[in-house]
């Protein structure tokens, strides 16, 4: 309910508002510097966070053993990160300007890494509701202080796209500093020293989540970044698709926060050999049916969705966005069978099928997005999403001997038909767009009650039963 309250505030209340208030250029440049510092964000982690997760969750008593060790390690792997991404920013031909942007983004992905690291200690301790409590203590502190700055005469000063920078980075070290405390309560020591032979080790174990998380992040950002460095007005490009990316992005939060809430519960009911059965339909309920429900309203609204939230290019992103929220089908999905073989460790299979996701999605940017610009990159992260998806769904099914339920299947279809002919007679009827949403919801949410698609009770006892 936090994520659900703090989150889409803060992207559509402070980041929408930003877009909107600087020039269209200078947010697309934000916005494809931001993806670019995202690039080589693994460095920070090297897979350490997704490895911490489920170590902790399946032997909480290493937490002391790892937490120093693994905090310096980090430290060192920030330098690392800093000159990759510094190189590579010069090799593609940054100026200045865009150097000074990056610099402080880079701290921001460097302080949001530590953070997740920490928050893995947390919720592999099973203490979900406090991990749930620090998912939304960064995006708060942000919330307060973007909102001082934009609609507060507390500070005379003319907002810039740089003031919006440095909010976040200090919210994000607030946090850290927070987070950090808890941690070390629930460790009970911190000693500042390197210990090669650890590190050695923690690199070796994790490696193989480094890979997957490189080469996801290259696919899941390097269109903006290539439409950024293709394009000859590359930026207004960006400014586009992150009109539309934002709404996939306000949902995908609900995904991140499934995935880090499936990955302690898989891993230890995998160690257990309790069937997974159970909570794999549930959460892919929750996840699924909601993302279908936004796909077909973006159908039918993309227009007026798009013009009741930004002033610019609105034509434009309202094509893009019934892609991306097809997009975020295949996200979700992916959130909770991607997590199931990562809590599995079946690493060389996600590595795999993510390295040929990454070389399908370079090459379909590289020939969609000169002839299509921004469109052309939505559909290239379409395609490819769609199909490592599929490939992840097959492979738990034989893995995990779980056997196609054809009942649920059965609903599933008449949900989506009942659905998407019903929201054709709202939008045909009503006119308007608040009262189609609404009512458009309504019908989605009780039909899925009534085809047992959400289960409430089933969610009320997997809540309880996991202490959430």
């Amino acid at each position: 309910m936090l994520n659900f309250l703090i989150k889409p505030f803060w992207i559509f209340g402070i980041d929408r508002t930003v877009q909107n208030t600087v020039a269209p250029e200078e947010y697309g440049l934000y916005f494809a510097l931001f993806n670019f510092s995202l690039l080589f964000n693994i460095v920070l982690d090297l897979g350490i966070t997704t490895y911490n997760n489920r170590n902790i969750a399946q032997h909480s008593h290493l937490l002391s053993k790892y937490f120093s060790g693994i905090v310096v390690f980090k430290l060192l792997l920030a330098v690392l990160y800093f000159f990759i991404t510094f190189i590579v920013g010069y090799v593609a031909g940054y100026n200045t300007s865009r150097f000074q942007i990056l610099f402080f983004l880079s701290i921001n992905q460097f302080l949001i890494s530590f953070i997740q690291y920490l928050r893995s200690n947390v919720a592999g301790l099973q203490l979900f509701t406090i991990d749930s409590l620090l998912s939304v203590l960064d995006k708060t502190l942000m919330i307060f202080f973007c909102a001082a700055l934009l609609w507060g005469n507390w500070v005379n000063i003319q907002f810039s796209l740089m003031h919006f920078v440095y909010a976040q980075t200090f919210a994000y070290l607030i946090t850290g500093v927070f987070v950090f405390i808890i941690v070390l309560i629930k460790s009970k020591q911190f000693r500042f020293k390197i210990d090669l032979p650890f590190l050695r080790a923690i690199v070796k174990q994790t490696f193989p989540y480094a890979v997957l998380v490189l080469t996801m992040t290259f696919y899941y950002r390097m269109d903006v970044v290539m439409l950024d460095l293709m394009l000859e007005d590359g930026e207004k490009q960006a400014g586009i698709y992150a009109q539309a990316y934002r709404l996939m992005d306000a949902f995908n939060q609900i995904g991140v926060l499934f995935a880090s809430l499936l990955l302690p519960m898989f891993a230890y009911m995998i160690k257990r050999n309790e069937k997974i059965n159970e909570l794999l339909q549930l959460a892919f309920s929750l996840l699924f049916v909601p993302a279908v429900v936004l796909v077909i309203l973006s159908f039918y609204f993309s227009d007026a969705i798009m013009a009741s939230l930004y002033k610019n290019h609105v034509e434009e992103s309202e094509m893009i966005l019934p892609i991306l929220m097809m997009c975020f089908v295949a996200i979700a999905t992916t959130y909770i069978y991607g997590t199931l073989l990562t809590a599995n460790g079946s690493l060389l299979l996600l590595n795999k099928l993510a390295i040929g996701g990454l070389c399908l999605n370079l090459l379909l940017n590289y020939i969609l997005i000169p002839l299509y610009q921004a469109y052309g990159s939505a559909v290239a992260s379409l395609i490819t999403q769609l199909l490592v998806v599929i490939s992840q769904i097959l492979f738990v099914q034989y893995l995990f001997k779980i056997q196609f339920n054809v009942r649920f299947i059965i609903a599933l279809l008449s949900f989506i038909l009942l659905v998407f002919c019903a929201t054709g007679a709202i939008n045909l009827y009503v006119d308007e767009l608040v009262l189609q949403l609404i009512l458009s919801l309504t019908f989605s949410f009780f039909l899925g009650v009534l085809l047992r698609l959400i289960k409430l009770r089933n969610i009320y006892e997997t809540l309880t039963n996991r202490g959430i």
